[in-house]
């Protein structure tokens, strides 16, 4: 494969980066000289002038997707996902942290070592305290839970063949996870040192706070693969341990009652009856929910956003 016969389809959220606009489509084009290339905006409803300064430059490789309200990024880059129409799909930021530069050493890497997803390292990361601590931990708890050993899973600069980035379903927060998703779909996903460059334009929408956010769609992940399409196996085994437990128990405080032994109101009895109660509604909701997503799977067929306007700049005269 050559890679500059290859069509390139670039993804890049965008919510308040109006200043960023113009420097980060120069850079693309200086990067990517030579090649063949789309460029996606999705203004995820920027309440600044992202979108008139987007129209301003008429970039003819631009499209841009205006969504109807602030989804968030993840639903951003769903949106421009399904639009994409390149052999390999890119995604970056648009505050200018991560380099354009750095793409096509990504795609050699892809096409010569046979990855399906190549992701970034930012070496020399330019980022405060509380925004490298979340990644931190993040990144620490996948590599524990998982067979997947990447070193940042945070960079946002990310190649994708093309297959692997329309199969993903992205919502709520899981675009800091999109490495993770493509490779629980059976991705071969490598990695490789990139630049990161300091904020210049704009104010960062990342803070500590997404900590618990972080660990929370972290278990929610570990939870898909493990249990997304049969979670009766967790309730359901749950279920069953509390209900042995409590039968045990009454069975144990049957046993002292024929022996003549007085039982009373102990806390035990309690305790076996409110098991083998709790054994049993868990392992009917689990049947509850495996029959839900039995029902989710076969009629799933909505995006988790609404768009406002298309713009083609190749297209508009």
């Amino acid at each position: 494969m050559n890679i500059k016969d290859t069509f390139l389809s670039l993804v890049i959220p965008l919510f308040n980066e109006q200043d960023n606009i113009h420097p980060l489509l120069a850079n693309i084009d200086v990067a990517l000289k030579g090649h063949t290339y789309e460029i996606i905006l999705v203004d995820d409803f920027s309440t600044d002038k992202t979108v008139s300064e987007i129209k301003k430059v008429r970039h003819p490789k631009v499209k841009l997707i205006e969504l109807r309200k602030n989804y968030g990024q993840s639903s951003a880059l769903a949106a421009g996902f399904d639009n994409a129409k390149g052999d390999f799909i890119i995604t970056l930021d648009g505050d200018l942290q991560n380099d354009p530069e750095d793409i096509i050493p990504m795609l050699r890497k892809l096409h010569d070592e046979h990855w399906d997803v190549v992701v970034g390292i930012r070496t020399k990361r330019k980022d405060s305290f509380f925004k490298k601590l979340p990644s931190k931990i993040a990144n620490g708890l996948i590599r524990k839970a998982t067979k997947l050993n990447i070193k940042d899973h945070g960079c946002a600069l990310k190649i994708f063949k093309r297959q692997f980035a329309k199969e993903l379903n992205l919502y709520g927060e899981m675009h800091r996870f999109i490495g993770l998703l493509a490779f629980l779909n059976g991705a071969r996903v490598g990695e490789i040192n990139v630049k990161h460059h300091p904020r210049v334009y704009g104010k960062s929408k990342y803070g500590l706070g997404r900590t618990f956010k972080v660990l929370n769609d972290i278990l929610l992940i570990l939870f898909q693969r493990n249990y997304l399409q049969k979670p009766l196996y967790l309730l359901g085994n749950l279920g069953i341990l509390f209900f042995v437990i409590g039968a045990i128990i009454n069975v144990y405080l049957l046993i002292e009652k024929i022996l003549g032994n007085e039982i009373g109101d102990r806390p035990l009895l309690i305790l076996g009856v409110l098991l083998v109660l709790v054994g049993v509604q868990l392992f009917t909701t689990g049947i509850a929910i495996d029959l839900q997503m039995r029902t989710y799977y076969e009629t799933q067929n909505t995006r988790p956003y609404k768009i406002r306007d298309i713009t083609d700049f190749e297209k508009v005269d």
